[in-house]
């Protein structure tokens, strides 16, 4: 797809596509997700990694190295695929917020329940109408289809462990 098509679909500039695709430019999770319904993907495509080397791990070992990293440059957040694949129910992903992060200003919903834990940090999670302030130790789940935000509101790194069934991220 070229970048003028990907940005008519998408209804931003190819320009700014242009900056998104040589790392230049920071991408809101929504913008992500506008990309992959174009290109036909779920989000979770854009992850990068596995060792190649080691075969027989493939599907069931991720080495701490070589996890999949999903990058949002410029919004504070990184996320990163715990799971060997994304053919089973769920996918496991570690969310890492700098203080200030926000997933985007507008909220968002998934075809897949989320569940969570707060591992490190503080994490506010803004579901439909109610607002929730999470810390260490707190859980938290999202419904199918519930609009949602996540943000850091702290002074700290927060780092949260998702969980997404069925992995449509």
């Amino acid at each position: 797809m070229s970048l003028a098509a990907l940005a008519e679909a998408i209804g931003k500039s190819i320009g700014y596509v242009s900056q998104i695709e040589r790392g230049r430019s920071e991408i809101s999770i929504s913008t992500l997700k506008a990309i992959s319904d174009a290109l036909g993907v779920q989000i979770s495509w854009f992850f990068q990694g596995y060792d190649p080397r080691v075969p027989e791990e493939h599907g069931y070992i991720v080495r701490r190295e070589h996890r999949r990293r999903l990058d949002f440059p410029g919004t504070g957040i990184e996320e990163e695929l715990l799971s060997p694949t994304l053919t089973g129910e769920a996918e496991l992903i570690l969310s890492t917020f700098a203080p200030g992060a926000r997933s985007g200003e507008e909220p968002v919903s998934r075809m897949a329940e989320q569940s969570g834990f707060v591992l490190d940090g503080q994490l506010e999670l803004r579901i439909g109408h109610r607002r929730f302030s999470l810390r260490p130790g707190d859980s938290f789940r999202i419904e199918r289809g519930e609009l949602f935000t996540a943000r850091n509101p702290g002074t700290v790194t927060c780092v949260s462990l998702w969980v997404i069934a069925p992995p449509r991220y």
